[in-house]
């Protein structure tokens, strides 16, 4: 028996309703949602660590995951993982008819292909098919990728670069007041938050990876600042905001000297 069969034989016998795993057989496309976003993300993590034995495994659950959701399908009379694999397979095929056609002088242009696969759908928006679940900078950029498919963008880094600045001046606005609206306030961080995006866009940036290296260094920074209080005897809790600005700012100088030696 392939991998593939025998994973989904234990997930059949998973989903038994006699002699399944009581957990298993009682979730749905629902209850599963959380587990596939997370799923998703340890791969990524593997990813960007490097770790092969890692991904491996995480794109096993990963996958656990997609088998997991043709067997529910597949209850419900509504599609299998046959078909699934149909469906993604149709899909490659269409958008790529510069490979899988005689006709050389088709140039592929992703967004154009897929609106076409849209206009089949007969939906209203070209915005209708974006998912809800995915975290808001995707969205974003998603948003905006397919709004200048149909012309509904800036040609230059400028009228970008300023708008940013348009919204940070409107947060400000807010932040001035003499009483602040919270609500006014986090509208016009979400414009601000968008106007970035939409920079990172167009200087070829992924605001997802982006703001999780960020992450990432924020974090190797702050756990350097707790070792050299640490070093000083000082805890967290004890110590004033000038000592972990000091030390904040000697791990900063540190890694730009150790920068300036490589």
């Amino acid at each position: 028996m392939n991998g593939l069969k025998r994973l989904q034989a234990i997930t059949k016998q998973l989903r038994d309703p006699i002699d399944g795993c009581e957990w298993d057989r009682v979730q749905t496309f629902d209850s599963l949602k959380s587990y596939t976003l997370e799923e998703t993300y340890e791969v990524l993590d593997a990813i960007e660590k490097k770790d092969m034995v890692e991904l491996k495994n995480e794109l096993g659950d990963l996958l656990f995951q997609i088998v997991f959701y043709a067997d529910l399908a597949s209850e419900q009379g509504l599609f299998d993982f046959d078909d699934i694999c149909h469906s993604v397979a149709d899909k490659l095929v269409n958008r790529h008819p510069h490979i899988f056609t005689n006709d050389t002088t088709i140039k592929p242009n992703w967004e154009q292909l897929k609106q076409r696969e849209r206009d089949k759908r007969a939906q209203y928006s070209i915005l209708d098919d974006i998912p809800n679940s995915i975290p808001a900078l995707m969205k974003a950029e998603k948003i905006q990728k397919r709004c200048a498919s149909v012309g509904f963008d800036w040609d230059e880094l400028q009228p970008v670069l300023d708008k940013v600045k348009e919204e940070i001046a409107e947060v400000e606005q807010e932040l001035n007041r003499n009483e602040r609206d919270h609500q006014k306030i986090e509208e016009e961080l979400g414009d601000l938050f968008f106007a970035t995006v939409n920079l990172a866009r167009h200087l070829k940036v992924r605001s997802e990876i982006c703001l999780q290296q960020a992450n990432k260094k924020f974090e190797r920074r702050f756990k350097q600042v707790e070792s050299i209080l640490k070093q000083k005897d000082r805890v967290l809790p004890d110590a004033t905001l000038e000592e972990m600005e000091d030390a904040w700012q000697s791990v900063k100088q540190l890694e730009q000297d150790n920068k300036h030696l490589k």
